[in-house]
């Protein structure tokens, strides 16, 4: 039986006087993908945050996760004046940091070969997000929790992402990730309309 990573019960969030969502209910297991999904405004970043146990708004309810957690908020994150390798050295996606050639080889799976020493700060968006989601490829937690993590991809970007998601998952992790667009991830994907749950 798959253990559970992620246990959301009855969760409300509110921001202010505004109820965003109500009675938002999830179990997330080892081996399963999960697309939180609906309108901008309706809460997807403030439950993944909660889920993350980083919530800048109240939250009722209980939700229960593993010690094992990657989360990766929508913002790349990352400091401009050092170089792709440096951020992903100084600001590693798993515990202890990791060795030049793993940064490397991580770096070559979202096509950034040859960017290793180039500042952050004179790349494109796009790859400002591939530097962020060269984390994904170095050692991280079995949870993985990802606000709009397809976010400036192009479709090759996109395909790199989703199939490390689906490597993931057959290795054990789970992936909860917000997105505006329809992933191509088949019967792996399981999806959360958030708007079922809207608190107004």
């Amino acid at each position: 039986m798959s253990d559970t990573l992620l246990a959301v019960s009855d969760v409300t969030i509110q921001r202010g006087i505004r109820q965003l969502l109500q009675g938002v209910d999830l179990v997330v297991r080892s081996g399963e993908i999960w697309q939180l999904r609906g309108s901008n405004g309706v809460g997807k970043t403030s439950l993944l945050r909660a889920m993350a146990g980083l919530a800048r708004v109240e939250v009722f309810g209980s939700i229960t996760r593993c010690d094992d957690v990657l989360y990766s908020g929508h913002a790349a994150a990352l400091k401009s004046a050092l170089s792709a390798r440096d951020n992903l050295i100084s600001h590693p996606s798993g515990s202890g940091s990791p060795a030049p050639s793993e940064v490397d080889a991580a770096l070559a799976r979202v096509q950034l070969e040859g960017y290793e020493h180039v500042n952050t700060g004179q790349l494109s968006a796009g790859q400002k997000r591939r530097v962020a989601l060269a984390r994904l490829f170095l050692p991280s937690g079995r949870l993985w929790l990802l606000d709009e993590p397809f976010t400036a991809l192009d479709s090759r970007g996109v395909k790199v992402l989703e199939n490390r998601f689906v490597e993931h998952v057959d290795q054990g992790g789970a992936v909860v990730f917000t997105s505006h667009q329809p992933a191509n991830l088949g019967d792996k994907l399981q999806v959360v309309d958030l708007e079922q749950f809207n608190g107004e």
